[in-house]
């Protein structure tokens, strides 16, 4: 059954860069990942998104997330948070040499439920406005 403090362990650990390697624990191994934005558009497993968010915060070590909602719909075997990401491009690794620009980004996790193990999730963000934000684009 789904669980609500499932999905929040993953969001958690994802969101904070532990990587697949620890967000294995609460999905299926075969677990699907989707978002409608450029930045993402060859990502297609949730295993390399937990390792492209754990990549993320190299150059920006200061990277870390405000939750501003967290629900679960049993009935759809579904939960969706939505937090706004803040950090600032000082490290090295990115697609341009640090730039010190900073950017506050909205975006949602939509996490499908297959039993007690997330099966896909959905990433609604609007990549062109962070990599503007952060002079990367």
């Amino acid at each position: 059954m789904p669980d609500l403090e499932t999905a929040k362990a993953f969001f958690e650990a994802c969101e904070t860069g532990k990587g697949w390697a620890a967000c294995r624990t609460w999905c299926t191994g075969d677990a699907s990942f989707s978002c409608q934005a450029d930045a993402l558009s060859d990502t297609a497993v949730l295993s390399d998104y937990c390792d492209w968010m754990k990549n993320l915060l190299t150059p920006i070590p200061d990277g870390h997330y405000v939750l501003t909602s967290f629900a679960m719909d049993t009935e759809r075997g579904t939960a969706v948070a939505a937090a706004a990401f803040h950090g600032s491009h000082t490290g090295e690794g990115g697609p341009v040499p640090p730039t010190g620009k900073r950017v506050v980004s909205d975006y949602a996790y939509v996490l499908e439920f297959d039993g007690d193990k997330i099966s896909h999730m959905t990433k609604i963000w609007n990549d062109l406005h962070a990599l503007r934000g952060l002079g990367w684009a």
